[in-house]
């Protein structure tokens, strides 16, 4: 019989013969203490772990030179100079405060070749092919700073380019070495000091650095009748200057046609500003009596020609600087200015920017919307970062400028020469350099050390933040001009 069901109480379930009922056991509540989730810290930017690891690098450096028995008198260095000589080396200056033949060791000349050899090939490039080597797979993060820092836009085939490099750099120093020995021998006097001159200068020369080991803070001026001194290290300087990805685009390609629009900008500004530097130094200094003048016209043409290849950030000088013309002098700041290419040993803001900023001036006085070259339009964000570029820049040489003559007595222009060769990593004096008060020479350091890094970590810096915009706003004429 069914059960009657009220209506005012829930439905109940009727129970039929047969039915069984299957009770369950209650299972035991327990709390089960879960572990907290990981909080993913955010990576650092690239651009801080390139400034991170140059900055251990210069550390590391000054470290070492402090040490007695990395002078040549077996006292202890100054720590001012020591840091002042770790950071033109890391950073490939070649800015000065100690003669490095008579001042600095043969431990601390050995210190000063592996810190040029680490800052010209980058720091993060250096880690990464010791990784590779050590049978370590670099990181994503890895590969795209070491990427970047070459001028390869993307992170493939980064470790095998970087054998590649490392091999092809050893190559060049050692053929220029081989090519210096004979004068290394000369100047010398005997095969082993000659050959570690040979080696030492074709290392400097090759990662644009300048420092040398001639002695008397003199540079080259001694060679000035030497073609077979300063025709191989300048080659070795524009050799450095250029990117390796250039290097590799014309060794691959062997075609103008074929190279990509990076390569054509620096293959051909590189060579007008060869040219115009040359002319320009003919021209102001031919009748010179203090530089050109005395010389025949064959070694005027060639000191003409290395005098416009060394402000490319390489520091060697066949000519005293201080005995120029002024208009020289401008001329060298402007080249130091615009240095070499991305991607390469050479600093200043670099020769695609230089490049780049010419073209949007030719394109905003011939009526144009975009900039073009070679058949290609560049995008307006790159015209834009060379313009940051170029402006921070431009305060950077201006701030450090007038820093530095609030303390010293020398003239605007020297001072300016010197911010100028700092920012560029260039290493052309006109030799108040070691006459600078302390304060001055922590102001070139960091003059320096923003020089070598800036532009890059700027770049790399506006790539990252780099993000669609979700808005745009009407477009309104400002006045200008």
């Amino acid at each position: 019989m069914e059960r009657v069901r009220h209506p005012s109480r829930p439905q109940e379930q009727v129970r039929r013969p047969g039915d069984r009922v299957v009770r369950r056991a209650v299972a035991r509540r327990e709390a089960i203490q879960l572990p907290r989730p990981r909080v993913h810290r955010r990576p650092r930017p690239i651009a801080f772990r390139l400034v991170a690891g140059f900055a251990f690098l210069i550390l590391a450096g000054t470290l070492l030179l402090s040490l007695p028995f990395a002078s040549a008198d077996g006292q202890r260095a100054p720590f001012v100079d020591a840091l002042f000589t770790a950071t033109s080396a890391v950073c490939v200056t070649g800015l000065v405060v100690r003669d490095t033949a008579t001042a600095w060791s043969g431990f601390g000349q050995a210190v000063i070749l592996a810190l040029i050899e680490l800052g010209g090939f980058g720091f993060a490039t250096s880690a990464t092919l010791l990784l590779a080597l050590l049978g370590i797979r670099p990181t994503l993060r890895d590969r795209l700073a070491c990427g970047m820092s070459l001028g390869e836009a993307g992170p493939g085939g980064v470790v095998r380019l970087l054998r590649r490099l490392a091999i092809l750099t050893l190559a060049i120093e050692l053929v220029g070495a081989l090519v210096l020995l004979p004068s290394g021998i000369a100047a010398a006097g005997s095969f082993l000091p000659g050959l570690w001159w040979a080696v030492f200068h074709s290392v400097s020369a090759f990662n644009n650095a300048g420092f040398d080991v001639v002695g008397g803070f003199r540079s080259l001026t001694p060679y000035q009748h030497a073609p077979q001194v300063l025709i191989p290290i300048a080659v070795l300087v524009i050799l450095g200057g250029l990117s390796f990805a250039v290097l590799s685009d014309v060794a691959r390609e062997r075609r103008w046609g074929r190279l990509t629009l990076d390569s054509k900008l620096v293959l051909s500004m590189t060579g007008a500003l060869l040219a115009a530097g040359t002319i320009l130094v003919l021209l102001f200094e031919w009748n010179n009596p203090r530089t050109l003048g005395p010389l025949a016209w064959p070694d005027r043409v060639l000191n003409a020609f290395f005098h416009a290849v060394v402000p490319r950030t390489a520091g060697f000088n066949s000519l005293d600087l201080a005995r120029m013309n002024d208009e020289t002098l401008f001329v060298t700041i402007g080249l130091m200015f615009v240095g070499g290419a991305s991607g390469s040993f050479a600093g200043g803001i670099k020769v695609q920017s230089f490049a780049v900023l010419v073209l949007a001036v030719w394109t905003v006085l011939r009526g144009r919307p975009h900039v073009a070259a070679f058949g290609r339009e560049i995008p307006a964000e790159f015209v834009f970062r060379a313009m940051a570029i170029a402006l921070l820049a431009v305060a950077l040489v201006f701030a450090s400028s007038f820093l530095i003559s609030l303390v010293e007595p020398f003239s605007l222009l020297e001072i300016w020469f010197e911010a100028a060769s700092a920012f560029g990593t260039v290493g052309l004096s006109m030799g108040i350099t070691p006459e600078l008060h302390p304060l001055s020479k922590l102001v070139l350091v960091a003059t320096m050390f923003a020089g070598r890094l800036g532009p890059l970590t700027l770049a790399l810096a506006l790539a990252e933040r780099t993000r669609a915009e979700p808005v745009r706003y009407a477009r309104t004429a400002v006045a200008l001009g």
